[in-house]
């Protein structure tokens, strides 16, 4: 039976953790001269412009031996009109799995329904589960456990926010969430994860109450693609959520900082801090890599 990954509630905990020691031994390079992709394609569905899922992608499913198409909307007939699920369809039948980088998770669930192949969430607006695996693993290796850890995420309750919710319920560990009035995380997923969750999951205003003995402090831009309209109106709520040396001071002296980039210097992050001895946000964007040919082998070997 096909396995969509459209949220990181779609793996079990037994499941996420082999994963994560899958990555880990890809990384290490155990393994690999294997090619658990060879003679599979893999769609690759862009409605947003991408670096790191698109290059981590490509990358990974030909290090594993696959072959990677790309396609954006114009390039396919849905720019004429052909229904999501008519595409759907058509699609499973040349392909092994498709990844899709989409505004709307309501079209991932639309192709994932009318799919007879594995269905990758790259970025929806509602959820970023590929990023959540890469971040978790970053996590791991920077602080040896999960067990215990204190991450304070920082800024806009949006996608990333809402997956690393999923993450701290799962794998147990704390999540304090700083964000202005009106830009909290998805009330419906921190109400889900709550219910199930062993560690603390926390919803609260001041950025340095969340930051206060952090192991981690995370942050992503203020405004994401496609939300650009009022903008500079949004950027004045967020001014004092930025991540900066004064913020980083009311957390641990080794503090590890994440960012899921691209970045936007001088807005939600210091250039000081981004290029400083805290920030693992390059070895956070190249786990991209490893988590996803991870991801990969469970979902099409």
């Amino acid at each position: 039976m096909k396995k969509d990954f459209l949220t990181l509630s779609d793996l079990t905990r037994i499941e996420m953790e082999l994963l994560l020691r899958r990555a880990a031994d890809l990384k290490s390079g155990k393994n690999t001269g294997l090619s658990p992709l060879a003679g599979k394609n893999i769609g690759l569905f862009f409605e947003k412009p991408s670096t790191r899922t698109r290059l981590s992608f490509e990358a990974g499913i030909f290090q594993l031996g696959g072959n990677a198409i790309c396609m954006t909307p114009n390039e396919l007939q849905l720019g004429r009109g052909e229904t999501i699920s008519d595409t759907a369809r058509t699609i499973s039948r040349y392909l092994n799995a498709v990844m899709m980088r989409t505004f709307s998770h309501a079209t991932l669930e639309t192709v994932a329904a009318n799919s007879s192949i594995p269905v990758i969430n790259g970025l929806s607006d509602l959820h970023h589960p590929c990023q959540a695996l890469a971040d978790v693993l970053t996590l791991i290796e920077k602080k040896g456990t999960l067990k215990g850890l204190k991450l304070a995420f920082i800024g806009d309750g949006n996608n990333v926010c809402n997956s690393l919710i999923e993450a701290a319920a799962i794998l147990e560990f704390n999540l304090i969430i700083a964000s202005p009035e009106g830009f909290e995380p998805h009330s419906g997923i921190l109400d889900s994860a709550r219910a199930s969750a062993k560690s603390e999951i926390i919803v609260l205003r001041d950025p340095k109450e969340a930051a206060v003995m952090a192991d981690a402090v995370y942050t992503d831009v203020w405004v994401s693609m496609g939300q650009e309209k009022g903008a500079e109106e949004k950027k004045k709520k967020f001014t004092d959520y930025q991540i900066n040396a004064k913020l980083l001071s009311c957390a641990k002296k080794d503090v590890v900082v994440l960012h899921c980039l691209p970045a936007h210097r001088g807005e939600e992050i210091t250039a000081e801090i981004m290029d400083g001895p805290h920030s693992v946000v390059f070895d956070q964007a190249e786990n991209r890599l490893h988590t996803q040919k991870a991801l990969l082998e469970m979902l099409v070997t």
